[in-house]
């Protein structure tokens, strides 16, 4: 069938788009072939016992700094080689009790600095950088304020630089509380995929594999070589490493040395690790393709490689663009089927590409154990589907150059499933990506209903899983944000109460305005679009039958579907979508029907006469099909969306207004 050219763009883009989403998704599949090729421990060396300086960049981290350096000067390690720097740029009273911590352990004989510089430039990698500049020792261990090192993860580690071209070796991330929340799930098996593929399978071959910011050890002498840390980039560790690599030092990954962390319990804080991870990496492919592109000494593969591993966010922003486009298309009874007699492997091509393969992977990372991670398959991919939102915001801040600022992502110290966190410091308000991401969930709901009664339900999955990851996402960014606490706290002064009755009172205004475009979108629907829909079917019936009673009758339902004047095109509009010209059709066919039907069915005469019916139920069903995209369009409803938007925003600048009043109140 022929499509007119808004729908050819809108199909082009699809297409396009689903490609380039392929595409990546099969490099995972690449890399799961690779981490699985076998190959022999990681080799070990006998060093002795070089010297070590353990960085802890920290920034308020009350909850989980102690804990760190506790860890720390725990480790079986001589103290005459051992030096600690805690480089506290915090702003809160984790300066103090870093203060208290750090001199009782120097009381205790150990070689541990409290290191304030006095500003938080270059965040995390200024005060790494700072370090380096006092920093002699053979090598340098890094942990950020969550991790829990276990004791003897120096005397494991040290020895895999087996070699002097070894400048780093990475370590994997444990999660101590990898089962508190679905969305706990969801991260911990995130982060299990890409240390256990895509680390262990570029560890095994000459790929570029990337710092993940703790839990590792460098040689002093390699980040010296590569130019030390660079402020330029929201990940200091993927661009030191990537430039290491460049210079020719090799890059390990240990899969059996792990380090406990906490994960992101707040969706908010989630979201902010997942902007940050997503942003750093765009801005490192504008800093390190180039040169990556043009060194001999790399291999072509490896090349490949880093602009996918660099480039992999890039699928989000295709993710909503695949989002926005299918139920248009579906609305407009585009065929997107795999195989036109087989629309059932449409769906299965995706099951292999996401779910099923998701599973496979999962059995090949644990294999006894598989089968208690594999009930959060369906998290991690409502998780992925809502996560899209901040991270396209992320990658198109990066493309337009946005200041870098490093929000570092709270910690609780949470650790067993009792442990609570709503009531502590550094709980994040949601943002205003949370209103884009409300915007996609309802118009998931409407691409879901779309799908089902336009007669395609096999996509009804597609676009439910990540209509519910938005749903999933806004709602947890709303529910987790809560007001600040420091313990204790005397009663709450009435500037305090009325500036929590507003704050509720404007998240109940959100959910109703949230409602109420729901209803109208759906009453919108109903009224407009899905009309167009059942004469469209009616015209479908009409093409190939011979019954000149049901086609009568299905004349007479069209006429009475659509509008009876009015053109929906209202920018440069055409004849062949005026309802008025289609109602005079439809009379027309009606009339040459009812004259038909006296011609006898044996003829040639009342063959043609049908040939003649079908040829125009099929031009008016594609007319319908060329004017349905335009109803959703339409002036009334551009108005009303921005109308809902505009209501929202107004609701957030309410919403932050009382924000600040409250700061006001606890400062």
């Amino acid at each position: 069938m022929e499509i007119n050219p808004f729908l050819a763009l809108v199909l082009g883009i699809f297409i396009t788009a689903a490609v380039l989403i392929t595409m990546y998704t099969c490099n995972l599949y690449y890399l799961v072939f690779l981490s699985g090729r076998r190959k022999g421990a990681p080799a070990t060396a006998d060093l002795g016992e070089p010297s070590i300086t353990v960085q802890l960049p920290i920034y308020n981290e009350r909850y989980v700094a102690a804990r760190l350096v506790d860890a720390v000067c725990a480790m079986d390690y001589p103290r005459d080689k051992l030096r600690i720097m805690v480089l506290d740029d915090s702003d809160d009273e984790t300066v103090e009790l870093m203060r208290e911590t750090v001199e009782k352990y120097r009381r205790d004989g150990f070689d541990i600095e409290h290191v304030r510089r006095g500003t938080r430039s270059g965040y995390k990698a200024g005060a790494l950088k700072h370090a380096m500049e006092t920093t002699r020792t053979e090598f340098v261990a890094i942990f950020d304020a969550d991790f829990i090192p276990p004791s003897w993860f120096l005397r494991r580690a040290i020895p895999h630089f087996a070699g002097r071209g070894i400048g780093l070796v990475q370590c994997r991330w444990g999660h101590v509380n990898e089962n508190y929340s679905a969305i706990t799930q969801a991260q911990a098996l995130s982060l299990d995929i890409h240390f256990l593929i895509e680390q262990k399978a570029k560890s095994n071959s000459h790929l570029f594999m990337n710092f993940n910011g703790t839990a590792g050890i460098w040689r002093r002498e390699c980040i010296e070589d590569s130019g030390g840390w660079h402020t330029a980039t929201l990940v200091e560790d993927l661009d030191l490493s990537y430039r290491a690599q460049m210079r020719g030092w090799k890059c390990v990954f240990l899969p059996d040395i792990v380090v406990d962390a906490e994960l992101p319990v707040q969706m908010n804080a989630a979201k902010r690790q997942q902007f940050r991870w997503a942003k750093g990496s765009i801005q490192c492919a504008a800093k390190l393709l180039g040169g990556i592109a043009v060194r001999r000494t790399v291999a072509a593969e490896a090349k490949l490689q880093a602009f996918i591993q660099l480039t992999r966010h890039s699928v989000y922003p295709l993710m909503l663009v695949q989002f926005l486009a299918l139920p248009i298309l579906l609305a407009s009874d585009v065929n997107l089927y795999v195989a036109s007699s087989l629309p059932a492997l449409t769906i299965a091509a995706y099951l292999a590409m996401g779910p099923v393969a998701f599973m496979m992977i999962i059995r090949r990372m644990y294999a006894s154990s598989w089968k208690s991670k594999v009930k959060a398959v369906p998290y991690l991919l409502v998780y992925n589907a809502g996560m899209s939102v901040t991270n396209t915001v992320a990658v198109f801040d990066a493309l337009f150059g946005k200041k870098n600022e490093f929000l570092r992502t709270p910690k609780y110290g949470i650790v067993a499933n009792s442990d609570d966190w709503r009531g502590k410091a550094y709980n994040l308000p949601f943002t205003k990506t949370t209103l884009l991401e409300v915007f996609f969930a309802i118009y998931g709901v409407m691409g879901v209903l779309i799908a089902v009664l336009g007669g395609h339900p096999v996509f009804a999955p597609i676009i439910g899983i990540q209509a519910a990851g938005f749903l999933l996402v806004s709602y947890l960014s709303l529910s987790h944000s809560k007001r600040n606490k420091s313990g204790p706290r005397p009663p709450r002064t009435r500037e305090e109460r009325v500036a929590n009755n507003w704050y509720r009172l404007a998240v109940g205004v959100i959910v109703v305005i949230i409602a109420a475009g729901a209803y109208l979108a759906f009453t919108g629907y109903a009224d407009t679009v899905y009309p167009l829909d059942l004469a469209r079917g009616n015209m479908s019936a009409i093409v190939g039958s011979s019954d000149p009673d049901a086609i009568l009758l299905n004349i007479a339902e069209a006429q009475e579907s659509l509008p009876t004047s009015g053109n929906p095109v209202w920018l440069f509009p055409t004849a062949d979508t005026d309802f008025g010209r289609m109602q005079a059709d439809l009379e027309y066919m009606a009339g040459y029907v009812e004259q038909m039907a006296a011609v006898p069915r044996d003829s040639s005469a009342y063959n043609t006469a049908m040939l003649s019916v079908d040829n125009q139920a099929f031009e008016l069903r594609k007319n319908l099909t060329d004017a349905i995209p335009y109803m959703y369009a339409s002036l009334t409803s551009m108005m009303l969306s921005v109308m809902w938007i505009a209501a929202i925003i107004g609701v957030f600048a309410v919403l932050k207004r009382k924000k600040d009043q409250m700061a006001k109140v606890d400062t």
